[in-house]
C-alpha cells in the first residue's frame, strides 16, 4: 500500500499576501525538534512578521513562533528561536540573487507536512504601496460582485 502524502496547511500567513506582490515561491524543509512539531501538527505557531535571513550560505526563519508543547516539560525550547531552512546551495544562491534587487525580501507564506517533513513554503516578495493594496482589495470586492450577479441571473 503506497503512502499518501497530506498537504494539509497548518498555519498561513495570509497577511503576507496583502503587504506583498509574491513573484515566485521555493519549497523548503524546515529543522524542528520534537516537541516543536507536535505544537505545529496542533496550528499553535505564528508567521506573523517573520522573514527568511540568508547568512553564511544558510537561510534562516527569524521570528517564528512556535508555542511550547505543553506535555513538553523540559524538552520545549525558546518559542522565537531561529529555525533553519533546508535549501540546496542553488536554491539559496538564487534567492539571495533574487533579494539583491532593489524591494525584494523573502517571507514565510505556509507552514505544512509532507508525509512526515515541515516544509515552508518561501515567497520572494517585491513589497506593495498603499495604492496597490486598494487596487487589490478594489479587484476582489469587483470579482465578488460579478459572481454574486451571476449565481443572482441563474435563479431568474
Amino acid at each position: 500500500m503506497a503512502k499518501t502524502k497530506d498537504r494539509s496547511v497548518l498555519i498561513e500567513n495570509r497577511r503576507a499576501r496583502h503587504e506583498y506582490f509574491v513573484e515566485e515561491t521555493v519549497e523548503a524543509g524546515l529543522v524542528l525538534f520534537g516537541t516543536e512539531v507536535k505544537s505545529v501538527r496542533h496550528g499553535k505557531a505564528n508567521l506573523q512578521d517573520s522573514y527568511i535571513a540568508l547568512q553564511n550560505g544558510e537561510a534562516f526563519v527569524i521570528g517564528f513562533h512556535i508555542s511550547p508543547y505543553e506535555q513538553g516539560n523540559i524538552f520545549n525550547r525558546d518559542p522565537m528561536r531561529d529555525k533553519k531552512l533546508l535549501l540546496h546551495k542553488s536554491e539559496i544562491r538564487n534567492l539571495d540573487m533574487a533579494t539583491r534587487r532593489d524591494g525584494y525580501t523573502l517571507v514565510p507564506l505556509k507552514v505544512y507536512f509532507s508525509g512526515n517533513h515541515a516544509k515552508m513554503l518561501v515567497g520572494v516578495c517585491r513589497g506593495k504601496k498603499l495604492y496597490d493594496k486598494r487596487a487589490t482589495i478594489k479587484q476582489r470586492d469587483d470579482q465578488r460582485e460579478m459572481d454574486r450577479a451571476f449565481r443572482n441571473a441563474g435563479k431568474q
